[in-house]
């Protein structure tokens, strides 16, 4: 046995568990906590050793959310509804995608979200072109 593997094997109970997909809520909340108190200790270096570590972690927690917790479709006029409500909007407010009447076919499902309605969207909005889609 290499003298890695050596050192592996009599550790790996105590770090097996930040290495391991989690497999219940449990195991979720304490990836969850372990990750914060790395990020605590790592912050920004991503030159610290253990940046890596932290990286693992986000990405196992990232793999069992998609997994349990997976993200509902919805459509690009559920997200320009949702975002005219978060800034007060009316379907006036909205002039550069075409008149009120645009917009209000757009909510109802009667038209769809274009390319240069969606480039119009996400400049307004601050938000990436990917989420009208």
């Amino acid at each position: 046995m290499s003298a890695l593997i050596k050192q592996a094997s009599e550790h790996w109970r105590y770090v097996a568990p930040l290495l391991s997909k989690p497999t219940s809520e449990d195991d979720y909340d304490a990836l969850v906590n372990a990750l914060d108190e790395l990020l605590d200790i790592v912050g920004d270096d991503e030159t610290n050793p253990l940046a890596s570590l932290a990286s693992h972690i986000g990405d196992l927690i990232e793999a069992y959310d998609d997994e349990q917790r997976p993200m509902p479709k919805v459509s690009g006029a559920e997200i320009l509804r949702y975002l005219m409500q978060e800034h007060g909007l009316g379907q006036n407010d909205l002039s550069e995608i075409g008149a009120q009447s645009v917009v209000s076919e757009i909510l109802s499902g009667k038209r769809q979200l274009n390319v240069r309605h969606i480039r119009a969207l996400a400049e307004r909005f601050k938000v990436p072109v990917e989420v009208f889609f």
